[in-house]
């Protein structure tokens, strides 16, 4: 029944406190999520899975059954992008905008609670039973609370009060049951709203689903013509103020004009005029003078280059330079003539050079004229200019006098002006708002009444009992998952060697779920059955535990637990039974000096025992009893081994152990649970191996690591973990790959 798996690092010495912590949470999610582990859980399971989804499904069907038919009607409602434009002007209170959020909005708005205290008081629905339940109620309430509202009357005052209260808060009720039944929705991307009721009766919820189409497209109306009238009422009030406002502002820049002598001509002053005129012929001379100077500069430029003056611009224009170069081209031609015929002493050519010459003086008096010429002008220029500047400035001195007075006449404008135009923007949109009345435009119209629904809405039989399937296999999944999130206890190898961190040493079957027929007492089944799977489970056991230290020998072995009711005396006694059975020379130790189980079980009540061998008040060979049946020896305790001594740390402990490790090849000792006892962390680091023993399925995981964390620092050897009472027949529905899995198909290999 045991598979030994290599022995983990001892948790007694081990870093971490030998809890393992990090490794103990549960393992990869991998290994979490196998299939087999989840079906496995759902077969072991099946019980709660098939109670939950059964209690849920009924439930469900019983609610469909019993609920009360439900009809729903749906009236069509379009938001109309399209406008009629009757008149050519701009709405006091414009369209809706043709946009998601618009349409969604007025979603709200059919929803809107305004809208169905409209509806109620429209169809009386708060004198309907279906949506007053003050109404349901038949017999004598309903003629006490009729006998009450009538005796209303008779109130005082503050009673009175008291009782309008109660009223708007029944007629709330009333508001808030329509609502409830109200469904109101956007057709996908569209511009149509459906208006669905849901009632008892297939007409009234026709009738409640069109009211509300209805009295949403009046309240539209409604808006709009309140804004427009409004709108009207003030602009008229505020027409009269405006035109007062109008005169007074215009005649007060005209009596400005009259005092301030601010006449004017088309549009400007007379000094404003006469300043432009100024400004202009300014303008002319200074490029007059500009220009002159220009011309006298370039010709100065030209003759200070070396120029003779015949390439100055106003010289080349001369008609008197053209005639002498005329002259002097002839003589000049003459003076060739006659110098190529008679050489240069001769008296003509004397002659033809005395003109020559007088010819260039004449050419260049004539080019200083012309430059004494260009400096008059530039004079004459600049004088003009200088003239004209000074008119200006006087011109401007007067105009900056009237400028004074004008910074006051154009703020009288300008205020006269703003009146004005306000005065008439407001008159406009006078005249426009005053044609609306009476064609005002609801943004939405009805694209279909609703019409009485001929089958009902809800409740929806198929449909329920699906969902009620679903429902009840999710409930029955949930309570299978919680049932198992809250079971705390260990059920497989795996369990233990991942959630502890510690070797498995096997597993000791409950003894009613492996044996044929009745059995008797586990320790007797052990030598009646010698074959049998349970007893092979203590063979299993003691393998485990000698191999728990590679190359130590094991021969004291230290049984405990975390908790009593574990049935560390019973395994005790089985093991010892199953290994003298084996011929080998075995002790048990009854170190449980509350309980002295090992006497109970073995049916012994020694007068003296174990606490009297270490006081020295008797041998060990006078306390030892030895079991008929295998050979087993026993080590007792006396009813009267009560003690307050350290017992166990005592060194005549020590040399009683040491004793009956050369006389014995297997010593066991039925310790007490760890955490309710201290002897067990004491005795603990004697024994050359510890086995922890966890009930199966039922000792808490945080109970073993307490104890372990109670071991912690003993320097006893832990040499693992084993689980009793395992009901094999319910184990095969616990962890794939554990040997309780394949229990049924090699249970025959052994003799019952």
């Amino acid at each position: 029944m045991n598979v030994h798996n290599p022995p983990a690092a001892d948790p007694m010495t081990d870093d971490d406190g030998g809890l393992g912590a990090q490794r103990r949470m549960g393992g990869g999610l991998a290994e979490q999520f196998d299939l087999r582990r989840l079906a496995n859980m759902f077969r072991r399971r099946m019980r709660l899975f098939g109670a939950v989804a059964l209690v849920v499904f009924v439930a469900v069907v019983l609610v469909t059954l019993t609920a009360t038919p439900m009809y729903t009607a749906t009236a069509n409602v379009m938001l109309d992008t399209r406008q009629e434009q009757v008149v050519n002007v701009e709405a006091v209170l414009s369209g809706l905008p043709a946009d998601s959020s618009v349409v969604d909005t007025e979603v709200e708005i059919l929803k809107s609670r305004r809208l169905a205290e409209r509806v109620v008081n429209a169809l009386q629905l708060d004198k309907d039973p279906e949506f007053n339940p003050a109404l349901r109620t038949t017999g004598p309430i309903g003629a006490i609370k009729g006998a009450i509202s009538g005796a209303l009357s008779a109130l005082t005052p503050e009673e009175a009060q008291d009782g309008a209260v109660a009223e708007q808060k029944a007629q709330e009720r009333v508001v808030d049951n329509v609502l409830s039944h109200l469904s109101v929705r956007r057709s996908g991307l569209t511009y149509v709203i459906n208006v669905s009721f849901e009632s008892e009766s297939p007409t009234k919820a026709a009738t409640i689903a069109n009211k509300f189409a209805e009295l949403y497209l009046l309240e539209q109306l409604e808006a709009k013509f309140e804004a427009t009238q409004q709108a009207t009422e003030w602009l008229n009030t505020r027409l009269d103020s405006l035109r007062d406002q109008v005169l007074a502002d215009e005649a007060a820049v005209q009596q400005y004009k009259i005092a301030n002598n601010l006449l004017s001509a088309e549009g400007a002053t007379l000094t404003e005029q006469e300043i432009s005129s100024y400004n202009q012929s300014l303008a002319d001379a200074r490029a007059q003078v500009a220009e002159d100077e220009a011309r006298l500069a370039t010709a100065r430029r030209q003759l200070a280059g070396g120029s003779t003056g015949d390439d100055v611009g106003e010289a080349l224009s001369s008609p008197v330079i053209q005639q002498l170069r005329q002259q002097r081209a002839a003589v000049s031609s003459k003076v060739a003539d006659l110098q190529g015929r008679y050489g240069e002493r001769h008296p003509e050519m004397l002659t033809a050079r005395r003109q020559l010459t007088d010819i260039d003086a004449q050419i260049q008096a004539e080019i200083q004229r012309i430059i004494s010429n260009l400096e008059a002008q530039v004079q004459v220029s600049r004088q003009r200019a200088g003239a004209i500047s000074g008119s200006l400035s006087n011109a401007r001195g007067t105009l900056a006098g009237n400028n004074q007075a004008m910074v006051r006449l154009n703020e009288l404008e300008r205020t006269a002006e703003a009146s004005r135009t306000l005065y008439e923007s407001y008159l406009n949109r006078y005249k426009e708002t005053s044609t609306q009345q009476g064609i005002e435009q609801s943004d939405a119209r009805v694209v279909s009444n609703a019409t009485i629904p001929t089958g009902q809405s809800s409740p929806k039989v198929p449909l329920n009992l699906a969902l009620g399937l679903v429902l009840a296999l999710g409930a029955g999944v949930g309570a299978v998952v919680l049932a198992e999130m809250l079971d705390a206890g260990l059920a497989t190898a795996e369990d233990v060697e991942q959630r502890l961190d510690v070797s498995y040493l096997g597993a000791i079957p409950l003894l009613s779920s492996v044996a044929e027929g009745r059995a008797g007492s586990p320790v007797d089944y052990v030598v009646e059955k010698p074959l049998s799977s349970f007893a092979e489970a203590f063979r299993n056991l003691r393998a485990s535990v000698i191999y728990s230290r590679l190359g130590e020998p094991v021969n004291v072995v230290a049984v405990t637990s975390a908790l009593p009711g574990e049935g560390k005396t019973t395994t005790s006694v089985c093991l010892a039974r199953s290994a003298a059975l084996q011929g080998h020379r075995v002790i048990v130790v009854d170190c449980d000096l509350r309980r002295r189980s090992v006497n109970r079980l073995m049916g012994k009540d020694p007068s003296v025992g174990l606490i009297e061998v270490l006081a020295g008040e008797a041998s060990l060979d006078q306390v030892v009893a030895t079991d008929p049946a295998t050979g087993m020896r026993l080590l007792p305790l006396a009813n009267t081994s009560v003690t307050a001594r350290d017992v166990f740390g005592s060194p005549a402990m020590d040399r009683l152990l040491d004793e009956l490790r050369r006389n014995y090849d297997l010593v066991v000792l039925d310790t007490a649970p760890v955490l309710p006892v201290a002897d067990t962390r004491v005795l603990a680091p004697k024994a050359d191996a510890v086995v922890f023993l966890a009930r199966w399925r039922k000792t808490p995981q945080h109970a073993i690591e307490a104890a372990f964390r109670q071991l912690l620092g003993t320097g006893a050897h832990l040499g693992g973990v084993a689980l009793t009472q395992v009901d094999m027949k319910q184990q095969s529905k616990y962890g794939y790959g554990d040997p309780g899995y394949y229990y049924a198909e090699y249970k025959k290999y052994y003799v019952s």
